[in-house]
């Protein structure tokens, strides 16, 4: 499966990348929810990544991340976005009394930041997003796990070389 790796210099190409990223999926006819695994040390930016998700599609409120409540919820026009914060998790069966399942929907697109806690009850994701501190700054590999992870990853490539071009 194909892999991506992006170099991110500060908060604001992070953002950037995450509202790139997010265009491209949420321009996808998906069968199924579209599932970003965010994953990486505590501070790496996997909130900041998720808030330039969330806003890329006209979110105008608070991001937040949901590390007491587990899911936050924003919905929009099309689509219903849907951010998980695991890290507090203490055995994942709390997620079949929080109705996990009801949130992966074709019209859906989650965001599950801390996933490895959550194993056994989350589908697939789609990419795995891994974000490694570089000094200052990010490293981001974006790990294709299905389909639709390729033709995302796939798109990112086409967009930066059309930017690259002109």
């Amino acid at each position: 499966m194909l892999n991506f790796t992006q170099y991110i210099s500060d908060e604001m190409a992070m953002c950037q990348f995450g509202a790139k990223l997010m265009r491209i999926a949420s321009q996808m006819t998906a069968e199924k929810a579209i599932v970003f695994y965010l994953s990486g040390d505590l501070g790496a930016g996997k909130t900041t990544l998720s808030r330039g998700m969330i806003q890329s599609l006209g979110y105008e409120g608070k991001i937040k991340s949901p590390t007491y409540t587990l899911v936050e919820e924003y919905h929009l026009a099309e689509q219903s976005i849907y951010h998980f914060d695991l890290y507090r998790l203490s055995d994942p069966e709390e997620l079949e009394f929080m109705g996990i399942r009801d949130y992966f929907n074709p019209h859906s697109i989650c965001l599950i930041e801390w996933a490895e806690k959550g194993q056994g009850l989350l589908p697939e994701p789609d990419l795995i997003i891994q974000i490694d501190y570089a000094d200052d700054a990010r490293n981001l590999t974006l790990q294709v796990r299905s389909k639709q992870g390729q033709q995302i990853v796939q798109q990112l490539i086409a967009s930066q070389i059309d930017n690259s071009i002109t």
